[in-house]
């Protein structure tokens, strides 16, 4: 398994499309701003097929330091869960390793 970073993501996507790199750039980095945002908002984006992002609270809760034993609280925190959709699935369901 590999990493693909954006600007690995931008190149492919400039070269397919034959539009320049600065452009499919912008595009990615605005799509992915605003996926932020909404997120901030506390509003849940659904991408049909591809899955859906939405935050939720992680409740706070008592936990402890494996080295010193001591008891430390762990306050509550937003997070992001994705749930994959219908396509995804399939997709990945069928290219196991």
């Amino acid at each position: 398994m590999s990493t693909v970073t954006k600007k690995e993501l931008v190149d492919r996507i400039a070269q397919s499309t034959q539009t320049k790199r600065v452009l499919v750039k912008s595009v990615i980095q605005h799509f992915l701003d605003e996926i932020v945002a909404e997120l901030v908002e506390g509003n849940r984006l659904e991408f049909r097929d591809f899955g859906v992002f939405e935050t939720r609270i992680r409740a706070a809760r008592d936990a402890r330091n494996p080295k010193t034993l001591e008891q430390v609280h762990i306050p509550a925190k937003r997070t992001v869960k994705f749930k994959m959709g219908r396509i995804m699935k399939q997709t990945l369901g069928n290219n196991q390793e």
